[in-house]
């Protein structure tokens, strides 16, 4: 039985703080387009924001739960660590000079297999980076006027999960998503999907005496790996299945994609969702985000939704 064949990341989805503060940090310190405006399927009481390059496209986007009141999570075992972007080769120091002017918390420049990494934190605490990439530049870059496009950020570089165990893990990437184990460093082993352009690396840093995590503001809540489309979803789910004894939950219907989810060894949430249909379903690409869009089984009840969501001054200064 062949490796099924896997793009990588589809989008990291992580839990925030007060939603008018996750929307100007993400789309006016990051630079990242807005490309979706809806609410948490589960609980429609909750935005959920999507943030990516110019179209959402898949290794790109980073959404979010935010809560007016969440929290601070804690960073424990059984946890995504860090969320990594890809910038253009060159472009660190600009950035590290737009974190100081916007007084956002980072750590000195490392680095990491090579690349130069600068990592930092959003006002919620969730530990991001920055890696510097060769050719990255040549790549078209979304701009709005808030980031040059010579800096902007090119979609995702990375995620490193903080496991006790890299074997059982490391069994599903290479065997469900068609990752390889490329080197290591310390006790960080990378993975790759080395003809993934965005979101092609997970690295596993293997732990043990770690706390387990307390989910809230700051944490990731699951991480979700790109099916090409539902045939290629049902074979990664048959292999999980099949090969590693790992059931998911049923096919659920997230408009922009479709999704399967399920617990990895180290008990972290995976997710396999497939590229279609994208972010322009409901929406033209031009206008992306502008709007909030719902799920037609909460139309009915789109004032009551509308009445209690934290109101969002799009394209204008957002209040604290």
């Amino acid at each position: 039985m062949t490796s099924t064949s896997s793009r990588g990341i589809h989008h990291v989805t992580a839990i925030a703080g007060p939603a008018s503060r996750n929307v100007r940090f993400y789309t006016e310190t990051l630079g990242l387009r807005l490309v979706k405006r809806t609410v948490n399927f589960d609980d429609p009481g909750t935005y959920h924001l999507y943030y990516g390059d110019e179209v959402g496209s898949p290794g790109t986007v980073l959404t979010f739960f935010p809560y007016e009141h969440a929290a601070p999570g804690r960073l424990g075992v059984g946890e995504t660590q860090e969320t990594v972007f890809r910038v253009p080769e060159g472009s660190i120091g600009w950035w590290t000079q737009r974190f100081i002017e916007k007084g956002v918390a980072f750590e000195p420049i490392v680095k990491r297999f090579g690349e130069t990494v600068l990592a930092f934190k959003d006002p919620d605490g969730m530990r991001l980076a920055l890696v510097a990439v060769s050719g990255a530049g040549l790549e078209p870059g979304w701009s709005d006027d808030t980031i040059p496009a010579e800096y902007a950020i090119r979609g995702f570089h990375s995620v490193s999960l903080l496991l006790e165990e890299l074997a059982p893990t490391g069994a599903i990437l290479t065997d469900v998503f068609g990752f390889r184990e490329i080197g290591s460093e310390g006790s960080t082993t990378r993975f790759a999907v080395e003809s993934a352009t965005t979101g092609g690396i997970v690295d596993i840093r293997s732990v043990g005496g770690f706390l387990k995590p307390r989910p809230g503001a700051g944490s990731v809540h699951h991480v979700a790996f790109q099916a090409v489309d539902d045939a290629e979803q049902a074979a990664m789910v048959k292999r999980l299945a099949e090969n590693h004894r790992i059931t998911t939950t049923e096919q659920l219907d997230r408009n922009y994609f479709r999704s399967v989810y399920f617990r990895e060894p180290g008990h972290v949430l995976f997710e396999i969702a497939t590229n279609a249909p994208g972010f322009a379903v409901d929406e033209p690409a031009a206008e992306l985000g502008t709007s909030l869009k719902l799920p037609a089984i909460y139309e009915a009840n789109r004032a009551e939704i509308e009445a209690v969501l934290p109101k969002l001054a799009l394209n204008e200064p957002i209040a604290a």
